[in-house]
């Protein structure tokens, strides 16, 4: 346990720092727009702009602070459900992020969306940005994929001991079973589904790989959380479902809960240029249900884990 708890910690540092050079980025944009320097993006306005960047860099400095909660002696102290919180968050946005830059690199030439972050063509990104934005996000991510763990099982080790089969069994929750139907909704358009998309010119490679990694763990939680509730198979180790659960529901809850108000924005403002491919009565009912079925599954998560304790 010492070497791995030595593993987690320059993990968490070497997360933390890496995502330093996004947070000073998102700030130098802020006040560059607010003083007339930098240009905003794509189909934004000042406003817009600048609140939509102010909401990122609290996000990123909460991950610095998160990060470091997981191994400054402080982060033992204070409550869990915080630290828990944010980096079930964290963790949701950072699992897809990272495969959908290595193969949205590899399969696209390209092909993304006009103003996406990283695009050369939006002013806002230069391509030195763009690459700084990626080693911060590659940075956290594999960060938290090795200092969670680590600190989970310091603070919590009897949660990850055991098998599937020594806890009761449940019935199959709601939860999973809404986390399941949004995932195939998601597997659906990734594959080509047309049903519930208004624009189809607008599916981009991006599009589709981000699509097919959100519906992946959509699945895979919505299983994981199955596969502990029904305590079947019994031989499985109990970390291996709890890994992929923890992670399947941040991802559900983060990126939908992140979406959910964007697409709500461009129902309500319909900003010129902003013109994503789904149907936004549909994807408003896609995001809610994985934001209510990524939190509920969280939950059943953190119940069974006290189960365990007890």
């Amino acid at each position: 346990m010492e070497r791995w708890d030595r593993v987690g910690r320059r993990a968490a540092y070497g997360g933390a720092l890496a995502l330093l050079p996004y947070l000073l980025i998102k700030v130098s944009w802020v006040v560059g727009s607010l003083m007339g320097l930098l240009p905003v993006g794509h189909g934004f306005g000042r406003a817009e702009w600048v609140v939509l960047n102010t909401v990122t860099v609290g996000m990123a400095a909460i991950g610095i602070a998160a990060a470091l909660a997981l191994v400054r002696p402080w982060g033992m102290r204070i409550p869990g459900a915080p630290v828990v919180f944010c980096v079930w968050v964290g963790s949701g946005f950072l699992v897809s992020i990272l495969p959908f830059a290595v193969l949205g690199a590899l399969l696209d030439a390209g092909g993304g969306s006009p103003g996406e972050a990283g695009d050369p063509a939006d002013p806002a990104m230069p391509v030195w940005e763009g690459v700084l934005v990626q080693f911060g996000f590659l940075g956290m991510g594999l960060g938290l994929t090795l200092a969670v763990p680590a600190y989970l099982r310091r603070r919590w080790p009897a949660s990850f001991a055991g098998r599937v089969g020594d806890g009761p069994r449940k019935a199959l929750p709601w939860a999973a079973v809404v986390g399941a139907a949004v995932g195939l909704c998601w597997l659906y358009w990734a594959a080509g589904g047309t049903v519930g998309i208004a624009h189809p010119a607008e599916r981009v490679t991006d599009w589709y790989v981000l699509g097919a990694l959100s519906a992946f763990w959509a699945l895979a939680c919505s299983a994981a959380v199955g596969i502990i509730t029904r305590a079947r198979p019994a031989r499985l180790p109990r970390g291996v479902p709890l890994v992929f659960g923890w992670v399947g529901s941040g991802s559900l809850f983060a990126w939908s809960g992140w979406k959910l108000p964007v697409t709500l924005y461009l129902a309500w403002a319909d900003p010129v240029g902003a013109r994503p491919p789904e149907h936004l009565a549909v994807a408003v009912v896609l995001h809610l249900c994985a934001v209510v079925a990524g939190a509920a599954m969280l939950r059943t998560l953190v119940r069974s884990h006290r189960r365990q304790d007890s």
